[in-house]
């Protein structure tokens, strides 16, 4: 019984990763989940009791389950077995590029995220670069909103400052979902922007199968009574003046609307001025086509370190215009 047994040392690193994960999956990680639900749970409680529109089921149903309930929504299924006719391929090819796509556009609605950091985040940078002034028509008519109408926001769009704006604002009253464009789709900030509601659209894609999968979602959401932010234009005001509207989302959330079956859907205008906004200079110069391009860092081949601006002045003239070390 006092014998040594000798084992190799990567058999015995393998068991203690293993040993490892058996603790982390048994008891860390579900204490670690249990937990963070009941804070989430807790900032619900407190939150519905000040929220004007409450938060739908929908927002807290688990991701997963939203994306299997998108993927085997009755048209989209119809959507891809016409796919897989026309392309003359394997059905299952084509579904695994619908889960991707649902994958991409359900958000992860995360309560405690939105009302306690993102709020908190958008609050002081709204503060920090701006004086927010509110004004406020028609509150009467706000009050007789029904309970469980769908809310809409229509927006126009001014700044990128505009989703932070909106949701400072409209924090007090309602947790938002609204559509972002793929600008935003990089890491960490896609799993910040998903845990905040938002939603992720391929604006120019002409997919049949994805914009399906995507008119499925947003007419879900908004059956389920989700209150959503909307920006018609698709893209910054150069001028000021407001784009043409592109009417794709109000067209997927009124397709197949039977108005005495299905809740209200009510249509609330925002307008959103500034007096300066931070993408005012480059918004200025795409409307001149004879504008100098914007200045650029170029390194420096004699010293690597060394980063020379170009660009805004002739470029023929030397490189030593403007210089900036860094290293």
């Amino acid at each position: 019984m006092s014998d040594q047994v000798t084992i190799s040392i990567w058999l015995f690193f393998l068991l203690v990763a293993i040993a490892v994960w058996a603790i982390l999956d048994r008891v860390l990680i579900p204490s670690t989940r249990w937990f963070l639900r009941r804070r989430i749970n807790r900032v619900i409680d407190e939150i519905s009791l000040r929220l004007d529109i409450e938060i739908k089921p929908f927002q807290i149903t688990k991701r997963n389950v939203l994306i299997d309930r998108l993927v085997y929504d009755p048209q989209v299924v119809r959507a891809i077995q016409q796919q897989a006719t026309e392309r003359e391929c394997p059905r299952e090819v084509v579904q695994a590029e619908v889960v991707s796509y649902a994958k991409e556009i359900v958000p992860s609605f995360n309560a405690y995220l939105y009302f306690r950091l993102g709020y908190w985040l958008a609050k002081k940078i709204a503060r920090l670069l701006y004086r927010v002034r509110i004004g406020l028509a028609e509150n009467q008519e706000f009050d007789g909103i029904a309970p469980d109408a769908t809310v809409v926001f229509v927006m126009n769009h001014r700044s990128n400052m505009d989703y932070i704006l909106v949701a400072f604002l409209a924090a007090e009253k309602a947790a938002l979902s609204y559509a972002v464009g793929e600008w935003a789709k990089v890491w960490p900030l896609q799993t910040l922007i998903r845990a905040m509601g938002a939603y992720f659209v391929r604006r120019k894609s002409g997919n049949p199968l994805y914009r399906r999968v995507l008119e499925r979602y947003i007419n879900m959401a908004t059956k389920e009574g989700v209150c959503q932010a909307v920006f018609p234009e698709g893209g910054l005001s150069r001028d000021g003046r407001l784009r043409p509207p592109k009417l794709g989302i109000f067209d997927y959330m009124l397709r197949n609307y039977e108005p005495h079956r299905d809740r209200d859907i009510v249509f609330i205008p925002v307008g959103i001025n500034y007096d300066r906004t931070l993408e005012d200079r480059s918004l200025l110069r795409t409307l001149d086509p004879e504008a100098p391009p914007q200045k650029r860092l170029v390194r420096n081949q004699d010293h690597p370190g060394l980063y020379l601006a170009r660009g805004g002045f002739d470029d023929s003239q030397p490189l030593a215009a403007l210089r900036v070390c860094l290293r």
